[in-house]
C-alpha cells in the first residue's frame, strides 16, 4: 500500500523542483484564462462608455421625411435637398403645362419672392411609386445645385422634396425658347419692331458667344461635354441674354462617374444635330458638341431652319464622310461660314475648342452685318419635324 501511495502522489513533498513546477502549471491554466476575460471586459466597458458619450454629445440626425404613394404606402425615405427647399414666404403663380418632361409634367409659371417674381419652369416627379425614380430626381435636384453657377447656365432657383409633389424649380427667360423666338422673327414688319426683335448677323455673333461661354464653362470646370446641343436647348431673354438648358445628357455622364445610372438617352438626340462620332456610336467628347455647335450657327443665321434641308437624316453620316458640308446660307458672312466650317471638321481633333471659338466670335464681330435678318417663309412645324429628323 506506501508503495502504491508514493506513486499516486508524486507531489506530497513540496520541496522537490518537479512538484513545484507542476502545481505552477495548474496555477497558471487557471489564472491566465482569469485575468484575459477580466481585461476583455474593461476593454469592451471602456469602449461602450466612450460611445455613449459621443452620442450623447453628437446631435441627432434629423428625420427624414417618408415619402408616401396615393395609396398611403411608403415608397422611399429621402434626404432632402436642404439648401434649396422652397421657403415658406415663396409662392409659385400662374401655373400653365407645358410639356411631359423625364420626370413628369413641367409647367411655366412665376415665383413670387416678396415683392420680386421671376419667370420659372417647374420640373414635377410623376408621383412617388419608384423609389429608383424618386432618389434619380433627388439627384438631378442636387446636380442643379452643384454644377450650374453660370450666367449663361440655366439656373435652379428653388426645389421641393419634404413634401409631395416633388418638383425642381428652373429660372426660364421671356420670350424663352431659342428655336421658337427664332420662328417669330420670321415674315415680320420691320419698321414695326420693338428691340427685342431686332436680329441681325451681329444679333448671331452675341448669341453664339453666350452659348459658347455656357459649353465652355461646363467643360472647363466641371469636365461635362452637353451632347445634346441645339437652338431648342437654349433660352434666350430680354437684352439677348442667353442660356444653355437641356442638361440631361450632361447629368447622364455625371450619374455615370460616380457609379449611379440615369435613365436618359443618347438616342433621343436627333441625327442632324449629332456628329459624326455620335453618329457612329463611339465616345462623345467636347469637340462632338462644337460640331453641334456649328449646327446652332446654321440655325441663328436661318432663323430656325432645318440642318441639311435636302437630305434624308439616313444618309447624313455618308455625305459627311464625302467631305459634304451644308452651303453658305443667305445674309451669312464669309467669317462666320468658315468658323461653322471649322466645327464641322470630320476629325474632332481638327475642331476649334470652345474657348478658341469665343475668341473668334469677339475678332469677327465688328464685321458682322447690324441688318435685321428676314426670312419670308413662315415655318411649317409638320414640314419641319419632317426634315429635320425631330418629333414636336
Amino acid at each position: 500500500m506506501g508503495s502504491m501511495d508514493a506513486q499516486a502522489s508524486p507531489c506530497n513533498n513540496t520541496s522537490d523542483p518537479l512538484c513545484y513546477e507542476e502545481a505552477s502549471g495548474s496555477l497558471a491554466v487557471i489564472i491566465i484564462p482569469s485575468l484575459l476575460a477580466m481585461s476583455t471586459v474593461v476593454v469592451l466597458t471602456g469602449l461602450l462608455c466612450a460611445l455613449g458619450r459621443r452620442r450623447k454629445a453628437s446631435p441627432q440626425r434629423p428625420h427624414l421625411p417618408t415619402c408616401y404613394t396615393n395609396h398611403g404606402q411608403e415608397c422611399v425615405s429621402i434626404s432632402p435637398a436642404a439648401p434649396w427647399e422652397i421657403q415658406e414666404d415663396w409662392a409659385l403663380e400662374g401655373l400653365e403645362f407645358c410639356e411631359t418632361g423625364r420626370y413628369g409634367p413641367v409647367c411655366r409659371g412665376t415665383l413670387r419672392r416678396e415683392d420680386v417674381t421671376t419667370a420659372v419652369l417647374v420640373e414635377t416627379l410623376r408621383g412617388c411609386y419608384n423609389p429608383t425614380m424618386a432618389e434619380e430626381f433627388v439627384d438631378w435636384i442636387l446636380f442643379h445645385g452643384a454644377v450650374c453657377k453660370h450666367q449663361n447656365v440655366v439656373r435652379m432657383l428653388c426645389c421641393q422634396t419634404q413634401r409631395i409633389p416633388m418638383y425642381i424649380v428652373l429660372e426660364s427667360c421671356i420670350p424663352g425658347n431659342l428655336l421658337q423666338y427664332l420662328w417669330s422673327l420670321r415674315n415680320r414688319d420691320v419698321e414695326s419692331l420693338d428691340s427685342l426683335q431686332h436680329f441681325s448677323e451681329r444679333s448671331v455673333y452675341l448669341v453664339a458667344k453666350q452659348v459658347a461661354a455656357g459649353l465652355d464653362y461646363l467643360l472647363s470646370e466641371h469636365r461635362l461635354v452637353h451632347g445634346y446641343v441645339a437652338a431648342r436647348n437654349v433660352l434666350i431673354g430680354s437684352g439677348l441674354s442667353v442660356k444653355v438648358s437641356g442638361l440631361g445628357l450632361a447629368f447622364e455622364a455625371r450619374q455615370c462617374q460616380t457609379g449611379k445610372q440615369a435613365n436618359w438617352r443618347a438616342a433621343d438626340v436627333p441625327v442632324k444635330w449629332q456628329s459624326p462620332e455620335q453618329m457612329m456610336k463611339q465616345p462623345t467628347t467636347d469637340r462632338s458638341d462644337v460640331f453641334s455647335f456649328g449646327i446652332v450657327l446654321y440655325e441663328l443665321i436661318t432663323l430656325g431652319s432645318p440642318p441639311y434641308p435636302d437630305l434624308e437624316a439616313q444618309c447624313v453620316l455618308t455625305q459627311l464622310h464625302k467631305s459634304y458640308r451644308m452651303k453658305r446660307p443667305n445674309n451669312c458672312g464669309v467669317p462666320l461660314y468658315d468658323l461653322m466650317k471649322y466645327c464641322w471638321m470630320w476629325n474632332f481633333k481638327d475642331r476649334p475648342t470652345f474657348s478658341a471659338i469665343i475668341k473668334l466670335l469677339e475678332s469677327y464681330m465688328y464685321l458682322a452685318d447690324n441688318k435685321d435678318l428676314c426670312i419670308l417663309e413662315d415655318i411649317d412645324i409638320s414640314d419641319y419635324s419632317r426634315r429635320a429628323g425631330v418629333r414636336l
